[in-house]
């Protein structure tokens, strides 16, 4: 699969799943295909490629206003998930999702709506 045709299968399985009721709560993406995040401020896409050492998941993410992208890849052995989440302050409700590879699917689940325990500290 060529990147130009991944992108294209991306940016178009994108636009069916934001047009057929906006955010995944728990939905398996295929290979190449595209699952929609939302997490509150912040939309975007997410998708994986098999690769060697497991699945690359990469996501993409931007403000709802007009700005740059953000772009996160990591890569998922079985049974390995990571959560991506909005930061919040101490004591909020937090947004977050998170993308499971269970098997050989992938799987992007809307978290639950949990508060901030931790601050990070930033001097």
């Amino acid at each position: 699969m060529t990147v130009r045709k991944m992108i294209l299968q991306t940016a178009l399985a994108a636009t069916t799943l934001m047009g057929a009721g906006g955010a995944v709560g728990a939905a398996e993406i295929g290979t190449g295909a595209a699952g929609s995040i939302d997490l509150g401020t912040l939309s975007g896409v997410a998708y994986y490629t098999p690769e060697a050492r497991g699945y690359r998941v990469v996501v993409t993410l931007a403000p709802r206003a007009a700005a740059p992208a953000v772009r996160f890849e990591t890569v998922l052995a079985a049974d390995q998930s990571v959560t991506l989440s909005t930061p919040r302050a101490l004591g909020d409700a937090t947004d977050a999702i998170e993308i499971a590879r269970v098997g050989d699917r992938v799987r992007v689940n809307a978290r639950r709506a949990g508060t901030v325990r931790q601050a990070a500290a930033l001097d």
